[in-house]
């Protein structure tokens, strides 16, 4: 079981910055695929970038590459995605996810753990 605590969101005007955190209880968040997903209004929740247990694979969607970059600190049982370049169509409510199988995964149902969200708001 792992708990999961996001923060960092905000009110951020177009081409600029913000660095989600994503704080885990529970000694075993290395061995999880840690995933940000995000969710507009009237949208569906959709995946924007993932990171394996170890570091040693990170992904992300294509509207968000070259713009986003996940990362984790297992020491600090903590997952981040650093956001630049924000865009209005970036305006949602970012959730963090854990995944125990540690692999790829992309799929909402892939992952058993989610955080109470965070909202991004991005001003043109």
């Amino acid at each position: 079981q792992v708990q999961l605590v996001e923060s960092g969101g905000g009110l951020v005007q177009a081409g600029g910055s913000l660095r989600l955190s994503c704080a885990a209880s529970g000694r075993t968040f290395s061995s999880y695929t840690m995933g940000w997903f995000r969710q507009a209004p009237g949208k569906e929740r959709e995946f924007v970038a993932g990171i394996t247990r170890y570091s040693d694979s990170t992904y992300s969607t294509d509207s968000v590459k070259d713009r986003f970059t996940i990362s984790r600190d297992n020491a600090k049982n903590t997952v981040y995605l650093q956001m630049n370049s924000l865009k209005p169509e970036d305006t949602a409510v970012y959730y963090c996810a854990a995944d125990r199988s540690g692999a790829w995964a992309t799929r909402v149902y892939d992952y058993e753990f989610w955080g109470q969200g965070t909202q991004v708001t991005v001003s043109s």
